[in-house]
């Protein structure tokens, strides 16, 4: 479901870039507006971007085999973390030069008011699939969204959703430079424009690298997961204690978790494996996120040293 959910984000953000970015980059060439044609390199970007979200995705879902025994889901967290590359070299890198370029050599604005028209009109496609994204990122979390954004796994969504909402910001401060080298009849003010969407990308980019940085060295599962796993595992009456849980994250809906159980002294040990195996079988079952499941089973430890 969330995958399906990340498909249609990155679909509709996909869709309209394509089309901003036409109509950016043809009005950049009529009006001679660098702050217009930043924001056409930043679309451009962004769906080129999106394009890498989706190959992430198709090879996330290769069937594991030898070489990668706990399977590829790690894929869309290294395609994620080239798409924060990306972002920083072609739209922060390019909108600083363009704008740094531009107030060496000004260029009066033409046609302003179709400028406002194209930004204006940017302003709602992108609108559209940035609460496209939103709609999806809200039916699995709630409250924070800053918070929500930093303990989500789901790479895709995350760089769809803040690419988006970086968009808007650009498109915006794109509109105040414009109108105001309309205004004074100072171009510098496009030029700064231009400057300020650049140092934009460059933090949205930093900050995507380091969240998707974290995901592929390898995060834990959230807490309430960690802690029903706890709850799963010590409900059972044979066992004593249940000590430390390990889990990883090997892509958005795909946890690996390694319990430390403690069984009572007194329990059978033939029927340990037996036990063992319902644990597993009931925490795949009622968290299906788990896909793998290890059991470091303090007594038969103590069984097979003895």
């Amino acid at each position: 479901m969330k995958e399906h959910g990340s498909k249609k984000a990155i679909y509709a953000a996909c869709a309209a870039n394509f089309g901003i970015m036409v109509i950016k980059a043809i009005m950049a060439f009529i009006s001679g507006s660098s702050a217009m044609f930043a924001e056409a390199v930043h679309s451009g970007a962004d769906m080129g971007n999106q394009l890498l979200l989706l190959v992430g995705m198709k090879r996330s879902t290769k069937a594991s085999d030898k070489f990668h025994p706990f399977g590829y889901g790690k894929e869309q967290y290294f395609w994620a973390f080239l798409v924060a590359v990306v972002l920083f070299v072609l739209g922060a890198a390019f909108s600083l030069y363009e704008g740094v370029h531009k107030i060496m050599h000004p260029e009066e604005i033409k046609h302003p008011l179709y400028v406002f028209i194209v930004l204006g009109t940017s302003i709602l496609l992108e609108g559209g699939s940035f609460l496209v994204a939103f709609k999806e990122f809200k039916k699995t979390n709630k409250g924070s969204i800053l918070r929500n954004i930093k303990r989500s796994k789901d790479s895709n969504l995350i760089v769809v959703l803040v690419e988006d909402t970086a968009a808007l910001v650009g498109m915006i401060t794109a509109i105040i430079g414009v109108t105001l080298a309309v205004l004074t009849g100072m171009s510098v003010f496009d030029s700064i424009a231009s400057i300020v969407i650049g140092l934009i990308l460059g933090a949205v980019a930093i900050f995507l690298a380091n969240e998707m940085r974290t995901l592929l060295i390898g995060e834990a599962a959230s807490d309430e997961t960690v802690e029903q796993i706890r709850t799963i595992a010590g409900s059972k009456d044979s066992v004593e204690k249940v000590g430390e849980v390990l889990t990883m994250h090997m892509g958005p809906e795909e946890v690996i978790a390694t319990i430390d159980v403690d069984f009572k002294d007194n329990i059978n040990v033939g029927n340990l494996e037996t036990i063992i195996d319902e644990i597993k079988k009931e925490i795949r079952h009622k968290i299906p996120s788990v896909k793998r499941v290890y059991i470091e089973a303090e007594t038969l430890s103590k069984v097979c040293s003895g």
